[in-house]
């Protein structure tokens, strides 16, 4: 039997380039919800892609369409939509989670990076920060990425992992090596099960800012 995952957040930039690559490298079967998706998202196989209307914080509408999920990737890492996600998820009984998340929600990033990052984004992420430390004291069995500065180049699929704690350096990523790591957990969802995970293109740990500011 196929693979269910549930999408969350469909119409966004890292779900248009996931969607076609698990449909095209995968058996797996999708439901994707965003706000007014039905206006924003058109499903190229609709046997395999179910297209939902629906807010992430209405939690008891997540939860009737997390119901037989076997995996959630959720593009929305927010502190309201966290909430909402990890109690439609214990509801369901859905236990596997991937978050496209954000950079130095653990204040790892370091260096002349650091103070770039911290200018262009101003008082930080507090908001983004508090539903990272909920979903760390979750139950669920997450996989949170700290993607750096993202950028696209679809003959660029190129990343590399920085572990939970270490210094981050990486100033940029295409959004086509964030989906190919994606569709990897989700082809193997027993890599980087409750890891928090730093994701950056090889080669540009020392520069000050992405090469595209």
């Amino acid at each position: 039997m196929a693979k269910k995952v549930l999408i969350l957040g469909a119409a966004g930039q890292i779900p248009s380039i996931v969607i076609p690559k698990l449909l095209k490298e995968t058996d797996v079967d999708m439901t994707l919800l965003a706000r007014n998706a039905k206006s924003r998202l058109t499903a190229s196989d609709p046997k395999r892609e179910t297209i939902v209307d629906g807010d992430i914080n209405d939690t008891s509408k997540l939860t009737d369409v997390m119901k037989g999920q076997d995996i959630v990737f959720s593009d929305v890492p927010h502190a309201e939509a966290m909430s909402s996600v990890i109690k439609a998820m214990d509801q369901a009984g859905v236990k596997r989670l991937i978050v496209a998340g954000l950079l130095d929600v653990d204040d790892t990033v370091v260096g002349p990076f650091k103070k770039w990052n911290n200018d262009m984004i101003g008082s930080g992420y507090p908001d983004t920060k508090k539903a990272y430390q909920e979903l760390l004291d979750s139950d669920v069995d997450y996989t949170y990425l700290k993607m750096t500065w993202l950028y696209n180049d679809k003959n660029n699929e190129n990343y590399k992992i920085i572990p939970a704690g270490e210094p981050f350096k990486g100033t940029q990523v295409t959004r086509e090596a964030i989906a190919k790591l994606i569709v990897s957990i989700i082809e193997d969802p027993s890599k980087y099960q409750r890891e928090d995970i730093g994701v950056v293109e090889p080669g540009m740990e020392n520069l000050s800012k992405p090469s595209f500011y």
